[in-house]
């Protein structure tokens, strides 16, 4: 569907392929926090209710953010299943970031494909 993979619709749209450290951070967190600040500002502006803007938000941004973990996860030849460890209480967050924020991916192709472009 997308075919560049590295264009933002393929990076937020598909959990297909591979993402570098770099793009997690510039995508995965920078991009997605500033898009939630963004919203939930111009939401609060236009006099909508906070619950509902918090709902909003966060269904908006869950698939992104899962699109861009998975990828990530791929990289460290990782099923995107993965994604899932942030569903445990208080560490799961703090796993996911690190190992997909810190952690160096698989060098060379893996069974999700070739390693993200430089």
């Amino acid at each position: 569907m997308f075919q560049d993979p590295s264009s933002p619709l393929h990076i937020f749209l598909s959990v297909k392929g591979r993402v570098s450290r770099r793009t997690f951070w510039l995508y995965g967190v920078l991009a997605l926090l500033g898009l939630g600040l963004l919203l939930t500002l111009l939401l609060g502006i236009a006099g909508v209710e906070q619950g509902y803007i918090e709902t909003f938000v966060n269904l908006l941004l869950v698939w992104p953010a899962i699109a861009v973990s998975a990828k990530r996860w791929q990289d460290r030849n990782r099923a995107p299943w993965w994604v899932l460890v942030t569903l445990i209480p208080v560490i799961g967050w703090f796993w996911a970031l690190i190992d997909n924020g810190f952690v160096k991916g698989t060098p060379g192709p893996n069974r999700f494909g070739q390693p993200p472009a430089a």
